[in-house]
């Protein structure tokens, strides 16, 4: 191991410690309302088998609970941008859900999308290269693609189930270091979704420099609430196994969407 990479290592060990002496939830959380709410929920639809019916469902959906965003495959970014125009930010994935993409393929996608009007991007992280210790190719995909989409948000899937707490915290770090705008938990892919454990821990490295957001399915609003107050800032909610009232959020708006 090169004195970079045991450098990483000994800040890591620091933070985790740290961590653990004190695990931290917020003493000051206040249950938001439902418009606060809604305004850190993000709808994902990254099924395989997603829909042109149900890709406009989720746009009408975004719209008439006034959400954070949408999250699409990167073959429906043009479509939902078409649709939601400047009323709901889109987002879609790099590089998902294995990350092991070619750094160049991923650099063009992010390119791509952001030119085809996604506001927001998540990036893959390449996990095998983390967890084998190569920090500075993880950091040079992580910067190149940052480099590649200055405009557009950042956020950086770490897979924390995949992880140990060591590598969550050192894959924030190299996120912070590249430039990134958040970190977030999970594809939604991997078996357990976001705890309060991690994104606890997340915070704890990123500190208000960046945001956290915790993806999966997160079953009520009781489950929210704890995310919320372990330093989340932001819920990525699949839609397709939201329930039909999305936790009784309160519609603005019933502005049509074509079907």
């Amino acid at each position: 191991m090169n004195l970079v990479n045991k450098e990483y290592h000994k800040r890591a060990r620091v933070v985790l410690e740290n961590w653990q002496d004190r695990v931290v939830f917020s003493t000051s959380f206040v249950e938001p309302s439902n418009e606060d709410l809604a305004s850190k929920i993000e709808l994902s639809l990254l099924t395989p088998d997603a829909s042109i019916s149900e890709v406009n469902k989720l746009c009408k959906a975004a719209r008439e609970y006034a959400l954070r965003g949408v999250c699409v495959n990167p073959g429906h970014v043009e479509r939902c941008v078409q649709i939601l125009g400047d009323d709901i930010p889109v987002g879609t994935v790099v590089g998902f859900p294995l990350g092991a993409n070619h750094p160049q393929i991923k650099v063009a996608e992010a390119r791509l999308a952001a030119n085809q009007g996604a506001k927001s991007l998540s990036l893959a992280l390449n996990i095998g290269l983390l967890k084998t210790s190569n920090f500075q190719e993880v950091f040079e995909e992580l910067r190149a693609v940052r480099y590649a989409c200055p405009e557009a948000d950042l956020s950086i899937i770490l897979e924390t189930t995949l992880l140990e707490p060591l590598q969550v915290i050192i894959a924030c770090m190299l996120s912070r270091e590249a430039g990134a705008d958040d970190v977030m938990t999970s594809t939604g892919f991997s078996s357990l979704s976001a705890t309060p454990e991690n994104v606890s821990l997340m915070r704890s490295v990123v500190g208000d420099d960046l945001g956290v957001r915790a993806s999966g399915t997160i079953n009520d609003r009781e489950s929210m609430f704890h995310i919320l107050k372990a330093g989340a800032t932001g819920l990525i909610l699949p839609f397709l196994v939201t329930s039909e009232s999305l936790y009784g959020l309160t519609k603005y708006s019933d502005r049509p969407v074509d079907e």
